[in-house]
């Protein structure tokens, strides 16, 4: 019982599902979603508030202005994609504290929240801050 135990807790500890990604945001959390795929692929979409550093270009450079005291959630297309989980590697190896979200942009869509981008969905939940 207590390898799995251990199993789940670091699962749950380096993993994050849009619905949590959701709630994270609008309550105000000191969370930053990142976009680890090439800039075209953001600029047609991407989780609002998300940045853009894909997983190819993460170094110390590109991150220098970045907080350490975020959680920098990482994300791609989905489960097909394997680029959120270098950009999280990337990231845990540069010092930050990382998640990766679950299903991608994919499934964020699936849940029904928003998109920004040339290729937005706009008619899903919208993140809101009480900040």
């Amino acid at each position: 019982m207590d390898t799995q135990i251990t199993y789940y807790e670091n699962k749950l500890a380096f993993e994050m599902d849009p619905s949590d990604l959701f709630d994270a945001f609008n309550n105000g959390e000191r969370v930053i979603a990142i976009d680890t795929r090439k800039a075209f692929g953001f600029e047609a979409e991407h989780i609002p508030t998300a940045i853009n550093i894909p997983h190819r270009d993460m170094n110390e450079e590109t991150t220098k202005d970045l907080d350490k005291d975020f959680v920098y959630v990482t994300y791609c297309d989905g489960i097909g994609c394997n680029a959120s989980t270098k950009g999280a590697l990337n990231m845990s190896r540069l010092g930050f504290k990382v998640k990766e979200l679950i299903g991608g942009i994919e499934w964020w869509k699936f849940d029904g929240y928003a998109t920004e981008g040339t290729k937005a969905s706009q008619t899903g939940a919208k993140i809101q801050c009480a900040c």
